[in-house]
């Protein structure tokens, strides 16, 4: 695109010299009497072209860019900080979350098969070799069979808070930065305004353009800090969603497994 509307400046660029070449030769050879009526000619070609001239549009990154510089680096950069960080421990929990999804239908299944046909070695052997929070839990309840049930549960439940606590880590960094990135716009906000009353000052007089282009800098900072909020915001919600739904899914598992230690322990 940059380089068809390199060749079409030229274009337009040779063009115009064409035609002023064209011009200068006409004119000259007209007489003294008719300089006035070339003169309107000139002008209204020189106007044609650059009208013609194609104007160079800045794409979607160049603008924001701009927008960037524009607001400042001293707090459009810490915002953008908060948005790199936001996004690295996000993407980290997402596929760590991901990771920790378990078909758990077929691993009740599987498990209870190996008691009913092998014992507990063969069930622990199961839990180790099958990936997912789900599958630790129920390995540490076996562990424990031997010394009773009620140990069992204990040991499910307890060690089910650690696994909880694991797939929560990093949620509390993440709504840290929601918070922080507007707090950082605003006051990016305030010092831009404070700025613009400076220049107002410096300048001695209330100027539509110095006022205006302060506010427009000053708010920048707040837009750049919202928008980073938003997105981090849908981030939460998703890996928050993930987290209940594999706290949940743990929890109707364990009751099920426990039920499946009690049948076996009966036998």
């Amino acid at each position: 695109m940059k380089k068809l509307i390199a060749l079409l400046t030229i274009a337009g660029i040779m063009t115009f010299g064409l035609n002023n070449a064209v011009l200068a030769q006409d004119t000259a050879g007209q007489t003294v009497d008719q300089p006035v009526e070339a003169q309107p000619e000139v002008v209204e070609t020189e106007t044609l072209e650059m009208q013609a001239q194609p104007e160079e549009s800045l794409t979607f990154h160049e603008v924001i860019k701009e927008q960037f510089i524009a607001g400042g680096p001293e707090f459009m950069g810490i915002v953008l900080l908060t948005l790199i960080f936001g996004l690295a421990i996000s993407i980290e929990r997402i596929i760590y979350l991901t990771l920790s999804a378990t078909n758990t239908k077929k691993l009740l299944e599987n498990i209870d098969n190996a008691l009913k046909t092998e014992g507990v070695e063969k069930a622990k052997e199961i839990c180790r070799n099958t990936r997912g929070p789900v599958a630790s839990i129920f390995y540490q309840g076996l562990l424990r069979y031997d010394q009773g049930i009620e140990v069992v549960e204990k040991s499910i439940v307890s060690y089910g808070s650690v696994i909880t606590g694991r797939l929560e880590s990093g949620v509390s960094w993440i709504s840290l930065f929601i918070a922080l990135a507007p707090m950082l716009g605003f006051m990016g906000t305030v010092v831009g305004m404070i700025k613009a009353f400076d220049d107002i000052a410096a300048a001695g007089d209330i100027s539509p353009q110095i006022v205006a282009t302060g506010i427009k800098v000053a708010l920048l900072t707040t837009v750049f800090g919202l928008i980073v909020a938003i997105i981090l915001q849908i981030f939460y919600n998703y890996i928050v969603s993930k987290i209940d739904n594999l706290v949940n899914d743990m929890e109707d598992t364990s009751i099920s497994f426990i039920d499946m230690i009690h049948k076996f322990s009966k036998k």
